[in-house]
């Protein structure tokens, strides 16, 4: 997010609601989002649902950045971008790789980690650490 928010003047981060089983809730994961990036100014976190091309209409976006944690992300992310591309063609999807120590971390590693009690505090926020804690009971 440090790196988003430094290239632009303003980011929106969309979390979607998710038609998975997800650990956390939409305003759950809303509010540990917002948490997470409260030190940001240029920064704002929204729920939505539906397709990502309409959030970003509503927002009047213009970029939509997507995270590339490995080439086996390439494929599905490049066909993503294709298909939003025709959807709605003047918006542009631009990709950022991260720091070389999260490229093999995903959100179910970090989950199964801290429901067998690892630590996860070095792959997530303080507040997602207390929240995964509670969430597994491991308090």
């Amino acid at each position: 997010m440090r790196r988003a928010a430094g290239l632009f003047g303003g980011v929106v981060v969309a979390v979607a609601e998710s038609r998975a089983n997800t650990l956390f809730n939409l305003a759950e994961r809303v509010g540990m989002a917002r948490e997470a990036f409260a030190s940001f100014d240029n920064v704002q976190v929204e729920g939505f649902n539906g397709l990502l091309m309409n959030f970003v209409q509503e927002h009047d976006a213009r970029v939509v950045l997507r995270g590339l944690r490995a080439v086996s992300d390439f494929e599905y992310e490049f066909q993503l971008a294709g298909m939003n591309r025709n959807l709605y063609p003047d918006v542009e999807t631009l990709f950022l790789t991260p720091a070389e120590k999260y490229t093999f971390i995903s959100a179910t590693m970090v989950r199964e980690v801290a429901k067998f009690g690892g630590d996860v505090s070095k792959f997530v926020s303080p507040n997602v650490v207390t929240r995964l804690q509670k969430k597994y009971d491991l308090n």
